[in-house]
């Protein structure tokens, strides 16, 4: 086959597998926020059929030998090669699976989810367990399919961060425990930070209208390329670089649960928006990792909205909307409210002191999973006598503590340790920008966008082009480094709480 036919039967193959995608996307951003729950069973029968094309389309076995041609062509482009490696790997993995044993996990998975939020609503794990036990065996059958001689659960955990397997993170988490585990302690013993004002009742409607009036277009999310909904458990998705969906969850007695959602998922969503449009359509056009992705929205939501700077240009507008609750509080009390530490059950409301333990339990949950050392039976027991062990924290009941994440309802294991990782990698990337630009000069001028310019600039513009610790080269100048991270909690939290051991 001459290269320029090789070129068009890719481009034709990949024009088709966006156009999938793309569907599949949009559906499943429906089904997590609008689409009535009583449909979804015909829903999922047809979704499943929607990924089993898609998946035939994927492994179409005319496809392979040009993928190698292309990814071993000299003739062809630097960008183009490291595309078709990256296709040529991942269509590889899918080819040793049958198509009807992908269609089915795809509609047990439809299954979990839904399963997952009857479990939620129920508060009652037994609804969700046969379901995650399900999910565990699928995914050991689909990795099975590989002939890999990796430990499934390294396969799972490279999945999400290429590179990386149980050395890596048991090494990561151990420093991680090192020195934050004993900072966390100091700060328990410490004087409390008072928090009671941001637990009054806001009006959810009060709530939305300031989201999107004020702190979207601070944010500078623009209705041109990106829309905000609500969900159970927030997200973001995205098509392509002009269409990118993110969503939040509005609670009245917790004000600062949607702004902080709402700042971390158009975090990732300006990672989607700022990838260069020569890649839309293709492997590309993604962040290259989970870790990546998730360090763009940590540092958005912690390392950028959680500063005073940051607060000096919306808290005013933010005590117009709310004159009774929060009249009497003070920009600095606020600040300071918002970055409080104490030990909490759930994940998504952690602070970011105490926020990697909530990994950690996961991590060694899922760990357990699959080196057979814990069961998914009665696991709802052995989540809350880890919380109580790690955090010191009772949970009162499954809706707060196992049943907290969507992530395992559809076999989503080895994404969890990202999320660290990923707070880990934004303070690197924030120590760099911080040499290199005023960033609390743009916050405090509502000049969002500079700050985004900067990521787009030298993180964003390279979507999967090149590997993660190849992007932490460019960026950081230098290999990925957890100290950046320690130092960074332990010097915020030593000033924050007054502590004698201050950095």
């Amino acid at each position: 086959m001459t290269l320029q036919e090789a070129l068009n039967q890719y481009n034709d193959w990949k024009f088709r597998l966006s156009a999938y995608e793309m569907a599949l996307s949009i559906i499943n951003i429906d089904r997590l926020t609008v689409a009535p729950s009583d449909g979804a069973a015909y829903r999922d029968e047809r979704t499943a059929f929607l990924s089993g094309e898609l998946f035939s389309i994927q492994t179409d076995p005319q496809i392979l030998p040009v993928l190698k041609q292309l990814k071993d062509s000299p003739a062809v482009d630097a960008d183009l090669r490291r595309e078709a490696s990256l296709y040529f790997k991942e269509t590889t993995k899918l080819t040793c699976i049958p198509k009807e044993e992908f269609v089915a996990f795809r509609k047990a998975s439809d299954a979990s989810y839904d399963a997952w939020m009857e479990a939620r609503e129920k508060n009652d794990y037994a609804v969700f367990e046969p379901h995650l036990l399900g999910m565990i065996e699928w995914q050991k059958k689909l990795f099975g399919y590989r002939n890999d001689s990796r430990d499934v659960y390294d396969q799972m955990l490279d999945e999400y961060e290429p590179g990386t397997d149980r050395v890596f993170y048991d090494s990561f988490f151990t420093k991680l425990r090192e020195r934050i585990v004993p900072l966390i302690q100091k700060v328990v013993q410490s004087e409390p930070i008072d928090t009671s004002f941001l637990k009054q009742s806001f009006p959810v409607e009060l709530q939305k209208k300031w989201t999107e009036t004020v702190l979207l277009p601070y944010l500078g999310f623009d209705r041109g390329w990106g829309y905000q909904n609500e969900t159970e458990h927030p997200f973001t998705s995205w098509t392509c670089e002009n269409d990118c969906r993110t969503t939040t969850r509005y609670e009245e007695q917790n004000l600062i649960s949607s702004i902080f959602s709402t700042i971390h998922e158009v975090g990732h969503a300006w990672y989607e928006h700022n990838i260069s449009s020569r890649y839309d359509g293709s492997i590309l056009s993604s962040g290259v990792s989970s870790g990546m992705h998730e360090s763009q929205s940590r540092l958005c939501e912690n390392y950028l909205g959680r500063t005073l700077p940051f607060w000096k240009a919306l808290y005013p507008s933010l005590q117009e909307t709310f004159p009774e609750q929060l009249r009497s509080v003070s920009l600095e009390q606020f600040v300071r409210a918002v970055n409080a530490s104490f030990p909490s059950a759930v994940r998504t409301e952690a602070d970011e002191l105490t926020y990697p333990l909530h990994i950690m339990i996961r991590y060694e949950i899922e760990r357990g999973l699959f080196d057979g050392t814990l069961s998914a039976e009665h696991l709802d027991e052995t989540w809350n006598r880890m919380y109580r062990e790690l955090l010191g924290v009772e949970v009162k009941n499954a809706k707060e503590g196992i049943l907290q994440d969507v992530h395992w309802s559809d076999g989503s294991f080895g994404y969890f340790p990202t999320y660290a990782l990923g707070s880990a990698f934004a303070a690197q990337f924030m120590h760099k920008m911080r040499q290199e630009i005023a960033v609390d000069h743009f916050l405090e001028r509502r000049e969002y966008t500079s700050v985004m310019a900067w990521l787009r600039k030298n993180i964003h513009t390279y979507g999967a082009r090149y590997d993660a610790p190849g992007i932490m080269k460019l960026a950081a100048g230098e290999e990925f480094d957890p100290g950046y991270y320690l130092d960074y909690l332990e010097t915020k939290y030593s000033r924050l709480y007054y502590l004698e051991s201050s950095v």
